[in-house]
């Protein structure tokens, strides 16, 4: 703190740093717990032969969240691998990532740094079915990649080093950056495999949807079971949960901190009171009203404690009790007596 007793500047920085922290890991932490919360109230569908008889008997013939779980299987042609054979699938992402050490002028380290220079993704329209054979029932999956949470398989990845000469060496040292080489990868969801699908449950005539839900609530197909997917969202909760409570504790201990120092400040700063103060003020004014004009004067220069004697010190923090030095040893047994300058020593000052 400042000499007048408020907080700095970096205290200010400080708490206002911890206080947007806080918020924003609060925020983050009452999506996920309502995210989680959503996926807990999820209604589980069984993709069987009942499936549409369920859906007729829902209001609006939909579910607006439902979890059900399939095998992918395409409407009609299919998506090959370009690097692997036989590799059949209804979605295929083919990535280029770059990958090159940054120069950190500050830590003085050199860093990983990654980037996504190229990347497509094709897609046919596929459908769930069940595992057992027999079963005449299919949902159509729609925007599937408006998913969160896409299973996607990677069927093929390689890396690729830059090949750099000395001259080269040496320019990238000067420029802070070195390229390491692209990355290519291939992710498919392969024809056959399981999927778990949350998300709102149509019956449209003679087929049934599962598409993007409404009211903000996410929508995933996932490779993950269902109980899998929930756990690993409830542990998503957990560590958000425990990042607010970690940096709140912190805010309040810095807010804490400078209120401790401010209420110090402002003790230290404080006149000293005497036990009989207020008590000699009262007999000094009756004295003042009941004496005489002529010993008025010499009653406003008497010491403010025993009223007998001229003043001789003064107190420098507010200059206005002013004492006799003998009366001191009753005042130091009341209350310490900070900083005192007297009339006879060097440099003293306010002497009457």
């Amino acid at each position: 703190m400042d000499s007048g007793g408020r907080p700095s500047l970096g205290q200010f920085i400080l708490l206002g740093t911890s206080s947007v922290v806080t918020a924003v890991l609060y925020s983050v932490y009452r999506q996920k717990a309502q995210v989680a919360q959503e996926l807990k109230g999820a209604k589980r569908i069984h993709l069987g032969e009942d499936l549409k008889n369920i859906l007729s008997e829902a209001p609006g013939k939909c579910v607006p969240y439902a979890v059900i779980e399939g095998a992918v299987r395409s409407v009609k042609e299919t998506l090959n691998s370009q690097f692997v054979e036989n590799c059949k699938g209804v979605i295929q992402r083919l990535t280029l990532q770059e990958h090159r050490m940054v120069w950190n002028r500050t830590t003085h380290l050199w860093n990983d740094y990654s980037k996504i220079i190229h990347q497509r993704t094709n897609t046919v329209p596929f459908d769930l079915v069940p595992h057992e054979d027999g079963v005449a029932v299919a949902v159509r999956v729609l925007k599937p990649l408006d998913a969160q949470d896409l299973g996607l398989e990677t069927v093929y990845e390689k890396f690729h080093p830059s090949i750099q000469s000395f001259t080269d060496v040496i320019g990238h040292y000067i420029s802070g950056e070195r390229p390491k080489g692209i990355q290519e990868t291939e992710e498919m969801l392969k024809v056959g495999a399981t999927l778990t699908g949350v998300g709102e449950l149509v019956l449209d005539s003679s087929s049934v949807r599962l598409q993007p839900p409404k009211q903000g609530m996410q929508y995933y197909l996932s490779s993950q079971d269902f109980d899998s997917l929930l756990q690993r969202q409830e542990s998503s909760v957990r560590l958000w949960k425990v990042l607010t409570l970690v940096f709140r504790f912190t805010t309040c201990a810095v807010l804490f901190f400078i209120l401790r120092k401010h209420y110090l400040q402002r003790q230290e700063r404080q006149p000293p009171q005497a036990d009989g103060e207020g008590s000699s003020r009262s007999v000094r004014a009756q004295l003042l009203s009941r004496a005489k004009p002529e010993d008025r004067e010499s009653l406003k220069s008497a010491c403010v404690v025993c009223l007998s004697s001229f003043k001789s010190c003064v107190f420098l923090e507010c200059g206005a009790r002013v004492f006799l030095r003998r009366v001191l040893p009753r005042l130091a047994r009341a209350q310490a007596v900070p900083r005192l300058q007297t009339g006879d020593r060097p440099g003293g000052s306010l002497v009457q």
